[in-house]
């Protein structure tokens, strides 16, 4: 698990934000431009997604696809959480407990369980929660014009 004092201030984007902001040609794009000062988390779910959607659906080659995440990545304002066995687990149960799906479950609770406090999505089912916790840790959802 994280070390959750390191991560205040951080915002867990989902995919679809950060496919849109990655892409200039999206047409989110202008709804979520604001990021590019944002310090933001993201984790291996979150960006094999993007590349799949950067690439399958936005028609994106597979080597600037993979070159843009790269350098997301090594941003100094993104930080990258790992997935644990223990995050699985608790995100399978996640997934059962609010009908979610399995990717959806996954990242909320990688997100929660390493204290990041706000994750911005166009995911309406995510925005459903509002807000959502596990313990002490609580987690508000919301739509990137709402950041």
């Amino acid at each position: 698990m994280g070390d959750t004092r390191r991560n205040k201030g951080h915002l867990g984007v989902d995919t679809n934000v950060l496919v849109s902001f990655l892409d200039a040609e999206h047409p989110d794009h202008k709804d979520v431009k604001r990021l590019i000062d944002a310090y933001t988390a993201t984790n291996p779910t979150i960006i094999h997604e993007a590349y799949h959607t950067l690439v399958y659906a936005q028609k994106w080659d597979r080597k600037q696809a993979t070159d843009v995440l790269v350098d997301y990545i090594d941003l100094d304002t993104t930080l990258f959480l790992n997935q644990t066995k223990e995050i699985t687990k608790i995100g399978l149960s996640l997934g059962t407990g609010h009908a979610l799906g399995g990717r959806d479950s996954l990242i909320l609770t990688n997100f929660l369980l390493n204290g990041i406090e706000k994750m911005v999505t166009f995911d309406k089912s995510l925005l459903e929660f509002k807000k959502i916790s596990m313990g002490e840790r609580v987690m508000h959802v919301v739509l990137p014009s709402e950041i």
